[in-house]
């Protein structure tokens, strides 16, 4: 059994008591306001929930994470930006992001439910959320989106309009957090396109003691602008 949370009260249980079968559930019920999301995300928690379901918790041992500077950027990935005229930003087109992360790739529908959009987009408008954003010329085709807690950063989702555009905004983003001293970025269940990249997976504890020490803290990134040679240091 697992813990319904109380809509009036926010706290979360301990994320080591989450169950190993279904793998890091923690608990269910609460709600998706700003305050809880982001007590939740300080403590290695995430929501994960399909629109008929009930929101659920989760918190599983081990993480899949990255560290910014071991990203795996493949030599057809290099060949593949020299090749093409992208440009990428911070933060220009948030709903826009998470609108094409929202759509579903197959009959089973999506995750990201309105009510999440919805919370997300209310977490970017106090700063919390960033969206990255790939470009050809005018076009948007490709990015990813998720929070900023102290010196860390979680994933949420990506999305590719065109071949490898979600690994490019990827790749990108780990060199700009490399630069800005960032230790991991949550990727927080591990697949295949994220382990061509460099993702693996660290145990439960040692994931919440990073946390403990760069998430808790006021310093976090000031300046939410990609340097101007980050996709040519690819």
């Amino acid at each position: 059994m697992i813990p319904w949370l109380d809509e009036d009260e926010i706290y979360f249980p301990d994320p080591r008591s989450a169950l190993k079968d279904p793998d890091g559930l923690l608990a269910a019920g609460g709600d998706l306001s700003t305050d809880r999301l982001i007590l939740a995300y300080q403590h290695g928690i995430f929501p994960w929930f399909s629109a008929d379901q009930a929101i659920l918790w989760w918190s599983p041992d081990p993480r899949c994470i990255i560290e910014p500077a071991k990203v795996h950027i493949s030599r057809s990935l290099r060949k593949h930006v020299r090749k093409h005229n992208f440009r990428i930003s911070f933060d220009q087109a948030f709903e826009q992001v998470i609108g094409f992360c929202a759509r579903p790739e197959d009959d089973e529908g999506t995750w990201i439910t309105d009510e999440m959009q919805e919370a997300y987009i209310e977490l970017h408008q106090l700063g919390v959320a960033h969206s990255v954003e790939l470009w050809r010329d005018d076009l948007l085709v490709g990015g990813l989106y998720g929070l900023s807690l102290g010196r860390c950063f979680f994933g949420e989702s990506m999305f590719s309009r065109e071949s490898n555009a979600s690994k490019v905004a990827f790749a990108a983003l780990c060199r700009q957090m490399e630069r800005w001293g960032c230790p991991l970025i949550d990727c927080q269940v591990e697949n295949p396109h994220l382990t061509s990249l460099g993702a693996q997976c660290i145990p439960r504890e040692e994931f919440l003691s990073i946390l403990e020490k760069y998430c808790q803290s006021n310093t976090g990134f000031s300046c939410w602008t990609f340097d101007d040679d980050i996709l040519e240091s690819l």
